[in-house]
């Protein structure tokens, strides 16, 4: 069974739990997402399942990616694809629809996106470095400072914090509650934040180290 969706965040709200607990959640739209893909220890050399999420304009997509979309039954080329693999052989098959059906409330998730870029960003935003004094005349307020240690070593470490691109990178966050599943909506009301802006794509998957142990 596919245990992972593609889908898309819509933004952060908050709702009460069966306890009567105001509870802040992240609003999923996950899937549905169609298999265009089914791949076997056999034929590819492992066990693994395509799926596609949202579907773009015929005159945006390349000619193989609409061959491609063609050979699943669609009209119209996915705007996200993404491979799920398995441990075994795949139980679906080319054309399956996958919904938010494929979890359950109360089942934890880990959610995977791109965090908001910052841009080129100093090492006190970035690394949340003190800085200097921010009186008058000090002239050193958010620089960063003495890196290379004077004559010993007598050079910069690698992985020395400084200014840089900020953002903008893969984020996995782990064992996320789904707090309430709208199915006729396919949206996943998910405890807590998700990395990315609202509207940005996000992959759901079941968690792999908050489930019980068998």
């Amino acid at each position: 069974m596919i245990s992972s969706l593609l889908g898309k965040k819509i933004g952060m709200t908050q709702v009460y739990d069966a306890q009567n607990v105001l509870v802040p959640v992240t609003v999923v739209e996950a899937g549905p997402c169609t298999v265009v893909q089914v791949k076997t220890a056999e034929t590819d050399g492992y066990n693994a399942v395509q799926i596609g999420f949202a579907a773009q304009k015929n005159g945006n997509a390349s000619k193989a990616e609409l061959n491609h979309a063609k050979k699943a039954g669609l009209d119209r080329a996915p705007r996200v694809l993404s491979e799920v693999r398995l441990a075994t052989a795949p139980t679906v098959k080319v054309g399956d629809v996958v919904t938010v059906t494929a979890f359950a409330e109360g089942q934890l998730i880990d959610v995977i996106g791109i965090t908001k870029g910052k841009g080129f960003q100093g090492v006190v935003r970035r690394y949340r470095v003190a800085g200097g004094p921010a009186s008058h005349g000090s002239m050193f307020h958010r620089r960063i400072g003495a890196i290379g240690m004077r004559q010993t070593p007598g050079r910069v470490w690698k992985n020395q914090a400084m200014p840089g691109h900020m953002g903008s990178v893969k984020r996995t966050v782990q064992n996320l509650r789904v707090v309430k599943i709208i199915a006729d909506k396919n949206l996943l009301l998910v405890k807590g934040a998700i990395p990315g802006a609202n509207g940005d794509d996000v992959i759901v998957r079941s968690a792999i180290k908050g489930q019980p142990k068998a």
